[in-house]
């Protein structure tokens, strides 16, 4: 994820980007948005980075993401789908597993 993080930060500068997590590391998403939010951001897009929607993606996700719409009302939050589920990232898999 980090080097996800790091090349939109090269190719996409104008953007705040952070990395969040759902357990186990840090910065969760809450800590995330308040660093976004402390540097003005107004609107953060929540990307999920699993390849399928699972648990996490499906139940404890919307959770967080509406608490932190209760902590920060001026904000807008976005939700994208589970990453891995993108059709992009479908064809990108299946064109790194057949080539050679």
């Amino acid at each position: 994820m980090e080097a996800v993080q790091a090349h939109m930060q090269r190719h996409r500068p104008e953007l705040l980007v952070r990395c969040a997590y759902l357990e186990l590391t840090t910065p969760d998403l809450a800590d995330a948005v308040q660093s976004l939010v402390g540097e003005g951001a107004r609107h953060v897009t929540v990307v999920p980075m699993f390849l399928g929607t699972g648990k996490h993606a499906r139940e404890d996700l919307p959770l967080l993401v509406q608490a932190l719409r209760a902590a920060h009302p001026e904000v807008r939050f976005e939700v994208q789908g589970a990453i891995g589920e993108d059709p992009r990232m479908t064809a990108l898999m299946a064109e790194i597993a057949g080539s050679d």
